[in-house]
């Protein structure tokens, strides 16, 4: 987490449910890379910037080239908005990157160094850029992109002039400079079984043991919508690709998502860009070391893409006139849906779920703020819970998928889907109304009759399609719907 936050968006500027806010509930970073020349020219972008993410990360202005292209004459002025900015609005910093084989300066690369003047350069490089951000910038990829899809070391001036201890070397330097940054390696491709996954599990695993101070592995998730579009779309291995990293005790962190598609950009390759990058938050919310989630530009207006992968576009969240697009609105529902807890409050009669203190079936009552009122909603799956008070869970009796069948408390038993509730949403953005359906029936948790009378007993009832309030509870705790 960031070491000095100060300042933070003023919430009254958009009454909107932003993927920040959404982000901040669940105590996760929600990123995105930033342009240096549209952050200084371009107002929308910045007030985008601002209110839909907590971190940033520097796309160019921290890269070597950029910093110090004329031998100890760096030029921090770029990468100093970009931190400034952050600050001013209580934003993480991610910084990027201390050591790639890419935009080096042609004083590093031209051959007229030593290997002992290299090797102290690369030291005071990585050491004087932390050392200048130290406090403001928390988290640093200080490795990019080490290996080839082989699984071998990456040929570069690194690995050629100093030998792969580099990698070693460059953790090491960068933990004395700030040691309360977290420091990460980051690559891409290896976000499925590969061999260069393989590597760089060996590599972290490796490290650790030596007792090298990483704290943290970067899947860049850079992907393509393939035209035609795929039966089999991608990402289906990044969870448990996660998971595995975060089994060496390091986090894990999506750095560099986008979902290009073969221009142009039809409502099919719109769809299923949505659901890729649906995939990738999905994915990373769902693994507890899983800490931050970044794309990589926030708008098509300044993506990468366009220039750098001719004849494909669209990557990013939102379109060239900063409009959202089907992709933004996966991410938020998926942010949107996390654990919470409150009271269950019947729309059609304004009273209260109450549970019994022996289990016997569910009722309404009026709404006292007692125990036997307060629920605790658990997430199992995507729009899918349990939902628990004293202990019980609320449970279909008897598992019956007939309407007129009691809600009751009884003991929880995991996988039980008499004992799972998929929350329906009902209403306009920033509503908390949902109807409840049992997943062995997907009837619907009701008042019985829709009585709106103290004690009435809570049943499952036929769905009705046209949502009746008699269907519709209103949920304290929950997410507001984006």
């Amino acid at each position: 987490m960031p070491a000095l936050i100060l300042g933070t968006p003023d919430p009254a500027a958009s009454a909107e449910i932003t993927l920040r806010t959404l982000a901040a509930a669940r105590g996760l970073r929600i990123g995105s890379a930033v342009s240096d020349s549209a952050l200084e020219k371009d107002s929308g972008y910045q007030d985008k910037l601002k209110y839909e993410f907590n971190s940033v990360t520097p796309e160019n202005a921290m890269k070597w080239a950029n910093l110090e292209a004329t031998r100890g004459k760096p030029t921090w002025e770029k990468a100093d908005a970009i931190v400034d900015f952050a600050v001013r609005n209580g934003q993480t910093v991610r910084g990027h990157t201390l050591v790639w084989h890419r935009s080096l300066p042609t004083w590093i690369t031209d051959g007229t160094l030593s290997t002992a003047e290299l090797r102290d350069a690369l030291k005071q490089h990585i050491q004087g850029t932390m050392k200048r951000y130290a406090g403001r910038v928390s988290v640093w990829d200080v490795v990019n992109e080490a290996f080839n899809e082989d699984g071998t070391l990456r040929p570069s001036i690194w690995l050629e002039r100093l030998g792969s201890g580099y990698i070693a070397d460059a953790f090491r330097w960068a933990h004395e400079a700030d040691p309360s940054a977290k420091l990460y390696i980051n690559d891409f491709d290896a976000e499925w079984a590969t061999p260069k996954r393989d590597a760089l599990y060996k590599l972290v695993r490796d490290l650790r043991a030596q007792g090298v101070p990483i704290d943290g592995v970067g899947f860049q998730t850079h992907t393509l919508i393939k035209d035609p579009i795929p039966a089999a779309l991608p990402l289906t291995q990044l969870q448990d690709t996660l998971k595995l990293f975060a089994g060496l005790g390091v986090d894990v962190a999506v750095t560099e998502l986008d979902v290009r598609v073969k221009l142009p950009a039809d409502a099919d390759k719109v769809a299923a860009q949505a659901e890729t990058y649906r995939r990738a938050a999905a994915a990373c919310f769902g693994v507890s070391r899983c800490v931050s989630l970044t794309v990589w530009g926030l708008t098509d207006k300044y993506s990468w893409v366009d220039s750098g992968v001719p004849g494909w576009g669209a990557a990013d969240l939102l379109d060239r006139n900063l409009q959202k697009k089907p992709a933004y609105t996966q991410v938020q529902a998926v942010l949107a849906d996390r654990d919470f807890a409150g009271a269950v409050t019947a729309l059609h009669s304004g009273q209260c779920l109450t549970m019994p203190a022996d289990g016997r079936q569910l009722i309404q009552s009026p709404c006292s703020n007692g125990q036997d009122q307060k629920f605790t909603f658990q997430r199992v799956a995507t729009k899918v819970y349990t939902i628990t008070s004293g202990g019980k869970c609320l449970t279909v009796d008897g598992a019956s998928t007939a309407a007129g069948a009691a809600i009751v408390g009884r003991a929880c038993v995991a996988g039980k889907p008499e004992q799972q509730f998929e929350l329906r949403p009902i209403g306009e953005v920033g509503s908390q109304d949902y109807r409840l359906l049992p997943t062995h029936s997907y009837k619907c948790v009701a008042v019985k009759g829709g009585s709106t009378a103290n004690s009435a007993p809570v049943e499952q009832a036929q769905y009705l399609s046209t949502t009746p309030t008699t269907q519709t509870w209103r949920l304290a705790g929950a997410p507001r719907q984006p």
